[in-house]
């Protein structure tokens, strides 16, 4: 399979996976779990499944230098956004936190473009522009937006963790090129649990996983085989061929994607402007990933 083929299916894959999570750990906060336990079982189950995938097939190296790196993804990936992720979405709606995360793209466009030298073109900026207007229209056709206190400080929350997850797209993209998916996750799941520990070993000691219905471990099994195992991989696998900008776009298709469940479902019906919606997004995504020679650059 050619390798960008293979790159947008691992993109379309974390956007079903991504876009199913929202509703997932917010039926288990807080009634079955606070966010900071929730974010606990997600690391450590996480760190299990990676050292043990690393373990048995891979077994790579890394170069001393560049654990400082990941070390960094494992602040900024694993540890700060699942954190401010589970905390914000306590406290607001799916809704509300599909809203915020529109903004994605945008930080990782502005990261990439300071940090890494990603180069910002005309094109990719109405791709971004054209996605997130479609994004919107999407999530908020119908909807209202909750202002209230708790939700307000959760939509703060929920920022942050987008701009530490814009932080981490950008510092794993030389990782990811120079090592394969599994060494990189081994180490930055493990820097990310090192981390959250010593702020969840107040959660731990009140944890009484004996009491949790089948139904809850269903929903913590599939946050950490499918949302943080695979989910983490396949973006490291998208990451070797393409930029951070274009991973980070795939996020305005979660919308989408959700709006098509609904529909199946008979919950939803099809009109205009979610059809129009639809086309920007997609349209979006056409100009994001387009290359040309001869694209126009912003002045630096």
């Amino acid at each position: 399979m050619n390798r960008s083929v293979k790159a947008h299916l691992s993109l379309v894959t974390i956007t079903l996976i991504f876009g199913l999570h929202y509703s997932i750990a917010k039926g288990l906060m807080p009634g079955y779990l606070y966010p900071l336990q929730l974010l606990f079982l997600r690391s450590i189950g996480g760190l299990i499944l990676f050292w043990l995938f690393h373990r048995l097939f891979i077994r790579e190296k890394v170069e001393k230098k560049d654990l400082v790196v990941l070390a960094l993804c494992g602040l900024t990936g694993f540890a700060l956004n699942q954190a401010f992720f589970y905390v914000g979405l306590n406290l607001t709606t799916p809704v509300d936190a599909s809203l915020i995360h529109v903004l994605n793209p945008i930080l990782v466009m502005i990261f990439a473009s300071i940090i890494i030298r990603e180069k910002i073109t005309w094109i990719k900026i109405t791709g971004i522009a054209l996605g997130g207007g479609g994004a919107l229209v999407l999530i908020l056709y119908g909807r209202t937006v909750n202002m209230s206190t708790n939700s307000f400080a959760g939509n703060i929350f929920v920022f942050l963790n987008m701009v530490f997850y814009a932080l981490y797209l950008v510092l794993l993209k030389p990782m990811a090129v120079k090592y394969h998916p599994g060494t990189i996750m081994m180490w930055v799941s493990f820097f990310g649990f090192i981390i959250i520990l010593p702020f969840c070993m107040k959660g731990i000691t009140e944890l009484h996983v004996q009491d949790l219905p089948t139904h809850a471990w269903l929903a913590i099994g599939y946050i950490i085989v499918f949302n943080t195992f695979l989910a983490y991989l396949l973006i490291n696998v998208a990451m070797k061929v393409l930029n951070a900008s274009a991973v980070s776009y795939y996020s305005y298709l979660q919308p989408v994607i959700a709006s098509v469940a609904s529909i199946s479902l008979g919950n939803e019906i099809i009109t205009i402007p979610k059809l129009f919606a639809a086309l920007l997004i997609f349209a979006g995504v056409y100009l994001v990933n387009r290359k040309k020679k001869s694209e126009n650059l912003l002045p630096e």
